[in-house]
């Protein structure tokens, strides 16, 4: 059977990794950019135009996190945050310790110590089989070049290993990549590999069907097929069989969105929805600078962006839209409709470098300005839609040129955005970069900082009523309630 991979952690994000590269595990993939830089984004001669920045007032009635607990533990850029259950939560960063924390108290639980350099993947998995205790375990890779496996309920190390070039851990085997991909038993006997791909190595990785996973190397989508044991053969192997070269630079995110479709991003502002079976282009948006005259009408003449205002850095979704994070903007791409039908062109002042979706049609965005901002999808009313024109991520005002003057009111409301991302909640805490955050539906928000700090964003209307709860419940205990009354 086909091995389940899990999430994607970048490991090192320098063109030539000193050691592991990501981490895949059973489960939902989170996408990072660990991929340097390509040097071949060209601009065109031309003035960009910049959007305003949307603000809200201090009366935010509709964000409900008005209070916050600030969390020290750190002494150098919490880059990572993994939830281990409903209550507790995991933080990682460049000071090589892990910290196990209590989402609703804030309090510290446990620091786990074991790694001499920055920690570049942490992601959870169940108990092996084999072990007796069924502990919430988590692991852990380094520039050290170490993976250690801990136990979240005792902080004890279950496993090291050292010298990896690069690792990814699955409950019987492990799938590697980095300048090539291996497979590995659970005692680190090497199965199978390729030969070797790229020295930038494997910047993502995911699983489709058919035993198959796809690897993004530089600008390349390379299809693998992992062939197990049979009764004829008893040895593993992994085959390469297909190279998709529809990227113009090097490809930053890649996730699957659901049964049919997984969906890819580049440097220069492309992106690709793939058939998941096939690996044919079902859908293609592009954002980057083509001085070829033969494109149609769908297709975007010319940008005029410096290469991070477009990169596409994150990806979430829903069944219905892939919420993408570009440049400084957001923007819904919908499935069905194979087009924008939403976008903020500047969603923060730098690059937005995490997204998620929230329950109610909400989604949230952190960002290197040290902002985290919610936004809600609405539908706009249709004598309100403002045209805007055709192509993904192509809201910075610079499209093909209208060759009529004037253009029937229902032609401008076809081309027009039907629904608006409106800011509901600036939440202002973080005095650095904001790597990522985590949502409790219990317990709120919590959010990770390069200014060392983690902070819990709390429901103020939920924790006042929990306070007294509390309170009620302490003066019954007391015999002080009917006093009281």
């Amino acid at each position: 059977m086909m091995p389940k991979l899990l999430k994607n952690l970048y490991l090192d994000g320098s063109p030539h990794p000193p050691g592991l590269k990501f981490l895949l595990l059973q489960g939902h993939l989170e996408l990072g950019s660990g991929l340097g830089r390509s040097n071949s984004w060209t601009c065109c001669p031309c003035i960009s135009q910049k959007s305003p920045l949307q603000t809200i007032g201090e009366e935010q009635t509709q964000n409900p996190y008005t209070e916050l607990l600030v969390l020290k533990a750190h002494h150098d850029i919490v880059r990572f945050l993994v939830q281990l259950d409903e209550y507790r939560f995991a933080s990682a960063g460049d000071d090589g310790i892990v910290v196990v924390w209590n989402a609703q108290t804030g309090e510290k639980l446990l620091e786990l110590n074991g790694h001499t350099q920055k920690i570049t993947a942490i992601i959870t998995f169940p108990s092996l089989e084999v072990c007796e205790e069924k502990n919430q375990l988590i692991l852990t890779a380094s520039a050290d070049r170490t993976v250690i496996v801990w136990d979240c309920d005792t902080g004890r190390q279950v496993q090291k290993v050292s010298c990896f070039q690069s690792t990814v851990k699955r409950l019987d085997i492990w799938l590697s990549g980095g300048n090539d991909l291996c497979v590995w038993n659970r005692k680190l006997d090497l199965l199978c590999k390729t030969s070797h791909l790229s020295d930038t190595g494997i910047s993502a990785l995911i699983e489709i069907p058919k035993n198959c996973v796809v690897a993004a190397v530089g600008k390349e989508l390379i299809i693998f097929r992992l062939v197990t044991p049979t009764g004829e053969s008893l040895e593993w192997d992994i085959l390469e069989i297909k190279r998709l070269l529809d990227h113009q630079d090097n490809i930053l995110s890649l996730v699957n969105v659901n049964d049919l479709s997984f969906v890819t991003g580049s440097h220069v502002g492309e992106m690709i929805i793939w058939n998941i079976l096939d690996w044919t282009v079902q859908a293609r948006e592009c954002n980057f600078w083509d001085p070829s005259p033969q494109l149609d009408t769908q297709q975007e003449i010319k940008l005029c962006q410096k290469p991070n205002d477009i990169s596409v850095h994150h990806f979430t979704w829903d069944e219905e839209n892939v919420f993408a994070a570009v440049g400084r903007g957001l923007y819904v791409y919908n499935l069905q409709m194979k087009r924008v039908i939403a976008c903020q062109k500047t969603a923060h002042d730098s690059s937005v470098l995490h997204i998620a979706k929230l329950p109610n049609r909400q989604l949230i965005s952190c960002s290197e300005d040290g902002s985290v901002r919610i936004w809600e999808l609405r539908e706009k009313q249709q004598l309100a839609a403002e045209p805007v024109p055709t192509g993904f991520f192509n809201m910075w005002g610079f499209g093909r040129v209208n060759k009529q003057a004037s253009q029937p009111v229902k032609k401008q409301q076809e081309n027009a955005t039907p629904c608006s991302l409106e800011l509901i909640g600036d939440l202002i805490g973080h005095s650095s970069s904001v790597e990522m955050f985590l949502y409790f539906e219990d317990h709120g928000l919590v959010t990770c900082s390069a200014d060392h700090l983690i902070i819990l964003w709390k429901n103020g209307e939920r924790e006042s009523g929990l306070r007294s709860l509390k309170l009620f419940q302490k003066l019954e205990e007391n015999g002080d309630l009917h006093l009281a009354v």
